[in-house]
């Protein structure tokens, strides 16, 4: 007999980037920094004392919160720190969505929210995204009309890299009648120069908030770390009603604590990254391999015939190299390709060149 809900036994999980045993494979498939986490977060490993273990950690992480709303000119109160961005995007449905209302995207985007929506029993509505991967144009209204209580929006975008400007966010905020969740895991590696901020609009408006993860900008993917900005009624029942008591455990928002720190050492990952980023896009683009200008720390590269997608995939494989193929309308003739270090990025391109002049 199949005690399953009816929902789950129908759903598909999520499918994650493959995570290789062999220490020789280079990972460029799941949009890691390539770079560690810095000496601030290895001083602050050596430091713990197993006797503090013993102990609850602090409940809503409020040092760290107290730390991270230093370094956005926010309150603590606008702040939620989660196990991973994963914990905050389950928070978010569980506390405002009802199973019988909408989530939406504007896709392609991150193939959790679909999972997330099946697994809660409420519907999911996806608006194609322009030819340039821009959003939808009317979006707002789309969305009202389709009475949609809650509109994911990637940016940096995901799979592609693009950035929507926040005057974009900004009008869609104004005109959607649900909550509007940004979700910035890659925000990190925006070019500085475009002087991207949504942060603003958690002031502006009573229905934004900004997902943030430690995984990509600080390299702690291994930790599970992420946090919410947004205003306090947001923000307020998901910290005190619908989130686990103790959900993010004293090693991980020490170490998180350490790495906020340390601006400096971070910043200079995320920048080593877009000077690479730069590199291997025109790399990738000579190869006959183009890709959307990116903002995260990926690149999406398009395949052109006759050459496929999925075999210049494979090919990387059996070399030790992972990349991320999408076996997806619209996505099935393109390779996600993390950002690596220069070595791992002469590497794959060596490897493409082979695989593309067969």
């Amino acid at each position: 007999m199949n005690y399953e809900r009816p929902n789950i036994q129908a759903m598909r999980g999520y499918t994650s980037g493959e995570q290789p045993d062999q220490a020789d494979v280079i990972k460029l498939n799941t949009n890691e920094n390539p770079y560690p986490p810095g000496p601030a977060v290895a001083k602050a490993l050596a430091a713990l004392q197993v006797e503090s273990l013993r102990r609850y950690p602090p409940p809503t992480a409020l040092g760290l919160r107290k730390q991270l709303a230093t370094l956005h000119a926010v309150d603590a109160a606008n702040i939620i720190v989660t196990n991973g961005g994963d914990e905050l995007l389950r928070l978010l449905l569980a506390t405002f969505v009802a199973p019988d209302e909408s989530i939406a995207t504007a896709s392609p985007s991150y193939s959790l929210y679909e999972v997330l929506a099946a697994a809660h029993g409420c519907g999911m509505k996806e608006y194609p995204l322009d030819a340039d991967w821009s959003l939808p144009t009317e979006l707002a209204a789309k969305l009202n009309a389709d009475k949609v209580k809650l509109c994911f929006i990637v940016n940096p975008h995901a799979p592609s890299g693009t950035l929507c400007p926040v005057a974009q966010l900004e009008a869609l905020a104004r005109d959607f009648r649900g909550v509007l969740v940004i979700d910035e895991a890659y925000v990190n590696f925006v070019d500085p120069g475009l002087q991207y901020d949504a942060i603003p609009l958690i002031r502006q408006f009573d229905n934004v908030l900004l997902l943030r993860t430690f995984s990509k900008g600080y390299s702690l993917a291994g930790l599970r770390m992420a946090y919410g900005l947004g205003p306090s009624s947001l923000i307020d029942p998901m910290q005190y009603k619908t989130k686990d008591s103790y959900n993010t455990d004293l090693i991980a928002q020490t170490l998180a604590l350490a790495a906020v720190s340390d601006q400096a050492y971070a910043a200079d990952t995320w920048r080593r990254v877009r000077d690479e980023r730069s590199k291997l896009r025109d790399a990738l683009a000579k190869l006959g391999l183009p890709a959307p200008p990116s903002q995260s720390n990926f690149l999406l590269a398009t395949v052109p015939a006759p050459l496929r997608a999925e075999q210049l995939y494979e090919g990387l494989k059996t070399a030790g190299i992972l990349v991320r193929y999408f076996k997806l309308p619209g996505l099935d003739d393109k390779l996600r390709i993390t950002v690596g270090t220069p070595e791992e990025n002469t590497r794959l391109l060596h490897e493409l060149q082979r695989l593309t002049q067969r």
